[in-house]
């Protein structure tokens, strides 16, 4: 069973400790980071719970609207609104990364326990598939809708609330089209591997951007406030 926990946790332990690294502006782990990983854990349940009442109850005719957009919709939702409720406005939001980080952590936290029931129910022969396909594909849509709640949180005028819909609007396309490849494409080589190939160069795109975004956050706060 230990071992069972330890292979479950450890790809989103790697994950987030790649993106936590690459902060160049913080000196000590926020207290935040762990709430928000808790966050995404505890959302886990009742998410698992309304896709499960949803399906027992036959809400949707369509397989694939109960496969693909109902999943999509409802996760990404959620964590969105996690973070909208309990980081936004918080004070340890210093800089655009941080959005990176926290939206992570959510969606991190919520694919440990996701991953550790699937474990426990199919075995540690589906470990390292786990790991590659939903795993790491939670940690880019979270790292997705970070970057644009870091750019929602520090720009001015009204288009900070633009950037709060972006947030969501992109990482839930991205889910849908995650979910989607994997439900309609049987080959491997002409729908995941690309997709995912994809999905880690626009993730880590975006790491880089909010890299930038912080170091011009500084810079502009140091000429402000010398």
């Amino acid at each position: 069973m230990i071992i069972l926990l330890t292979v479950a946790i450890a790809p989103s332990l790697a994950l987030f400790s790649y993106f936590y690294l690459r902060d160049d502006f913080v000196e000590e782990p926020s207290k935040l980071i762990f709430q928000c990983f808790i966050y995404g854990a505890v959302l886990t349940f009742p998410i698992l719970f309304i896709q499960y009442v949803f399906d027992v109850e036959g809400v949707f005719s369509r397989v694939f609207t109960q496969k693909v957009f109902f999943p999509s919709i409802v996760e990404e939702f959620f964590k969105w609104l996690v973070l909208i409720i309990a980081v936004y406005r918080h004070i340890d939001f210093e800089d655009p990364y941080d959005g990176i980080l926290y939206g992570a952590s959510v969606s991190l936290g919520f694919a440990t326990i996701e991953n550790i029931l699937y474990l426990f129910e199919f075995g540690m022969q589906t470990a390292f598939l786990r790991a590659f396909l939903p795993v790491s594909s939670h940690a880019l849509f979270g790292v997705v809708m970070g970057f644009y709640l870091g750019k929602a949180k520090f720009s001015t005028g009204k288009s900070g609330r633009k950037w709060l819909g972006v947030a969501l609007l992109g990482s839930l396309i991205l889910h849908l089209a995650y979910n989607a490849i994997l439900y309609l494409n049987t080959s491997w080589s002409y729908g995941v591997i690309p997709f995912m190939i994809f999905l880690w160069w626009f993730g880590l795109r975006k790491v880089k951007q909010a890299h930038q975004l912080s170091v011009s956050h500084y810079h502009d706060h140091t000429s402000l406030h010398p």
